[in-house]
């Protein structure tokens, strides 16, 4: 029973990674991150990355392998937002 947890778990890790790939993609097709907290997902990479550490420690691979899969996704929108949400600000002081 424990290693159906441990498989379910790691499912719902890497769907919760996926959940991130959205959110990515728009950003990139826009090339705009209106709306986007880079702080919030910059914490968020910190809890994933705190997250699989602490899977590595103990040992749990679902863990350390979902938090990682977040890490990628969730990274992804970070350094996008921030990227172009400093871009456009870039472009509206040019603008003055």
């Amino acid at each position: 029973m424990k290693e159906i947890i441990a498989y379910v778990f790691g499912f719902g890790m890497l769907i919760n990674a996926a959940l991130f790939v959205p959110q990515a993609w728009h950003i990139w097709k826009t090339k705009r991150a209106e709306g986007i907290s880079v702080l919030s997902f910059a914490g968020f990479n910190t809890l994933q990355l705190i997250g699989a550490l602490h899977g590595h420690l103990q040992g749990d691979r679902a863990l350390m392998s979902g938090m990682l899969a977040s890490l990628l996704t969730c990274g992804s929108v970070t350094l996008l937002a921030a990227y172009y949400g400093r871009a456009a600000r870039t472009l509206a002081t040019d603008e003055r």
